[in-house]
């Protein structure tokens, strides 16, 4: 209970009473509805009664994820459940999920113009609650075969967010530096290492100070899917590194800490939303326009494709799974293309 209670803080119960908008007429009314079976009853509305929570398949899902997929997974759900007209994952009795359902639901996402990616990420999240319905015996073992073969659509968008350039990294850097207390020079190591090393904002979050490995230059990154890589740091970033650890201490624990407003340091621990937060102040500082830890990380990319660096290599740094992965992140082509067209001439005068 503990554990589905603190992962799913966020799951909080429904409280409004009101009948949302048609949830029959939304998935039910969008496929024939399944008779034979009681437990494959439609997803009526309000939901029946619910299992305990430790029963529940969309929080043992959640729960057996990490934080980050966590997050991104609930949100997903939360997504779902809004169609519905729910304000929270309660909304929905996802132990009665079915086939139909699911292949209804993603018809509406599509409908939303979703990106073919944000359309994976929800059948995964569905799949998953899937799984966990059919190993809490609410689901048939054919019925969980059937979802599990529905395939998302396909198709691809260029990846969200831009790039940082030169000018706006040395701008946010030089903000820090302005500020005298503990959390300019943390602040500072956090965006050397959100650049130079390429890491998520929930690796680096979840930097611990053993991770850092002084005599090497280099920190060991613990990333999706629990795989570890080891990533070498460059000289300006390891220069920051250690300015934070200076006014930081030698304390075993996380590498960041939280700052209180007279400058010190209250423990060792950080969020991933707090490192988001932090870049967004320090933009507005430094006059930048708006940005994110990923534009840091696809910046990272970019860069080092465009400075030779091998594609192979790089994907190994950043640890993605894919090199297609890296490649969606390479400016070349995109340089090469401009150069291409600036070879046509087009005759066009403007009106006298």
């Amino acid at each position: 209970m503990d554990l589905l209670d603190d992962a799913l803080q966020t799951a909080s119960p429904a409280t409004d009473a009101a009948v949302p908008p048609a949830l029959a007429e939304l998935l039910d009314g969008a496929v024939p509805p399944i008779t034979a079976d009681p437990a494959s009853a439609s997803l009526a509305w309000p939901p029946a009664t619910r299992p305990r929570p430790e029963r529940r398949p969309e929080l043992v899902y959640l729960a057996g994820l990490r934080p980050s997929g966590r997050r991104s997974m609930t949100a997903r759900l939360k997504g779902v459940a809004a169609l519905f007209g729910g304000a929270s994952l309660d909304a929905v009795p996802w132990e009665r999920l079915r086939y139909q359902h699911v292949r209804a639901i993603l018809v509406q996402l599509e409908r939303r113009a979703l990106a073919p990616a944000s359309l994976q990420t929800a059948l995964a999240a569905l799949k998953g609650v899937a799984r966990e319905s059919w190993n809490l015996e609410y689901l048939g073992a054919e019925e969980y075969a059937r979802i599990r073969a529905i395939k998302a659509p396909s198709g691809s968008r260029q990846p969200a967010g831009r790039d940082v350039a030169r000018g706006e990294l040395a701008a946010l850097l030089d903000a820090c530096a302005a500020d005298p207390s503990p959390a300019g020079r943390r602040d500072a190591a956090l965006i050397a290492l959100l650049y130079a090393g390429g890491l998520r904002r929930d690796e680096v979050a979840g930097l611990q100070l053993g991770d850092y490995q002084r005599d090497r230059e280099r920190v060991r990154v613990l990333g999706k899917g629990n795989q570890e890589r080891f990533v070498p740091l460059a000289t300006g970033a390891t220069a920051a590194l250690e300015a934070w650890l200076a006014a930081r201490g030698g304390a075993p624990g996380g590498l960041w800490g939280a700052i209180n407003k007279g400058g010190r340091l209250t423990g060792t621990g950080l969020s991933a939303q707090a490192v988001y937060t932090m870049l967004g102040k320090r933009a507005a500082q430094a006059g930048v326009a708006r940005l994110s830890p990923h534009d840091l990380r696809r910046t990272f990319v970019g860069d080092l494709l465009d400075a030779g660096a091998d594609i192979a290599t790089v994907q190994q740094l950043a640890g993605h799974a894919s090199v297609a992965t890296t490649a969606r992140y390479d400016r070349r082509g995109e340089q090469v293309k401009r150069r291409a067209v600036a070879l046509l001439h087009v005759p066009f005068r403007p009106p006298r």
